[in-house]
């Protein structure tokens, strides 16, 4: 079942062309159609509407500029924006003095919710969320703090410095728990079942 409230992909990939072309009514109709989407993204991540905000506006900038190099074929434009609008919070996170931190319950539901693409076939999509359930549930089973670790390198994409420094825990412990999880995740998902 599709999301009434879900831009049409087909719509947004004529008005990202437009961009590209530098028209402004198009780009307009863009923001209008994603804004509240990406800004209610940025808010997850970020916690606090001001940081939101300036996410989504780099985010935009950025959508603007790049527009001639979106590709159809390699994501759908709502993913291709939302993986703009993520990296510009992640750049505020890197650079501010405020703490990441992951809370479990909403975390498994965002990895199953990222997973969701409004453009994927009924099969590719049961399979998709079969994947999506078994990676969430595998990382369940994982300690507090490992799975904090992993989240904040792999979901978050900070290096093994950046994930010392925001958890303030040494590099090497930071090192040896994305490695055990890793391998407790690769286990997991082996065994191919959910409970």
């Amino acid at each position: 079942m599709s999301d009434p409230h879900s831009p049409d992909p087909a719509e947004l990939r004529t008005w990202l062309l437009g961009a590209a072309r530098r028209d402004a009514a198009a780009f307009r109709r863009l923001y209008d159609a994603t804004s509240p989407r990406l800004y209610g993204f940025a808010l997850r991540m970020l916690g606090k509407p001001e940081l939101a905000e300036e996410a989504l506006q780099d985010g935009f900038v950025a959508i603007w500029d790049n527009a001639g190099s979106y590709d159809s074929t390699l994501a759908a434009p709502l993913t291709w924006m939302t993986t703009i609008v993520r990296n510009k919070a992640l750049d505020l996170l890197r650079h501010s003095s405020h703490a990441l931190e992951i809370d479990a319950g909403r975390f498994d539901s965002e990895v199953l919710e990222a997973t969701r693409d409004a453009g994927a076939t009924p099969a590719d999509a049961l399979a998709m969320s079969r994947d999506a359930r078994k990676l969430a549930w595998c990382l369940s089973t994982l300690e507090g703090m490992q799975r904090q670790v992993l989240g904040l390198a792999f979901f978050h994409d900070f290096s093994h410095s950046e994930v010392a420094q925001q958890l303030a825990l040494p590099l090497g412990t930071v090192k040896t728990w994305i490695r055990r999880s890793l391998e407790r995740l690769k286990t997991c998902l082996a065994k191919g079942e959910l409970p």
